[in-house]
């Protein structure tokens, strides 16, 4: 075959290499993106499921939420320092809040890395019965248990 009996140059088969490498690209983008949203949902439905419990007055359920261990009735001395009767006063109806009745999630953020060296948890900010003073919560990651939290934080947007 001489030089000048050349196939001519079909730009098909770049042009779908291109479109495939596009493809690629944009979803493992869209997957990456969906991820970083995503990423503190678990902890955001501990406290939601937490707060649905005490909306309903169902303080057996809130407790084990916020212990970390839904069946703590089957080994109640090793929650002995934070008893269920202590949990009642502290988020029933003569609790701070009085009976809890809404709640609202308003973010969820790692805490700084200069304040913790390697964060455990997160913190869920949550408005309660619509006050203006939000509280934040801490969720450790891997127990899912429930606290205060140790630092206070304002979501994007709050005063």
């Amino acid at each position: 075959m001489a030089l000048m009996d050349a196939k001519e140059y079909d730009p098909r088969p770049a042009q779908r290499r291109w479109r495939l490498l596009a493809t690629v690209v944009l979803i493992a983008a869209a997957v990456v993106v969906y991820l970083y949203l995503t990423r503190y949902n678990a902890e955001k439905n501990v406290i939601d499921h937490f707060f649905q419990a005490l909306e309903k007055k169902d303080f057996e359920s809130a407790y084990g939420l916020y212990q970390g261990d839904p069946d703590w009735k089957q080994h109640p001395q090793k929650h002995s320092t934070y008893t269920l009767s202590q949990f009642t006063l502290d988020w029933g109806p003569s609790g701070e809040y009085g009976p809890i009745t809404s709640h609202r999630i308003d973010c969820a953020l790692e805490p700084p890395k200069k304040d913790f060296v390697s964060p455990s948890g997160v913190v869920v900010v949550v408005t309660i019965n619509n006050r203006a003073e939000p509280r934040s919560m801490w969720v450790e990651k891997k127990a899912r248990t429930i606290t205060d939290s140790p630092i206070k934080v304002l979501c994007h947007g709050q005063q």
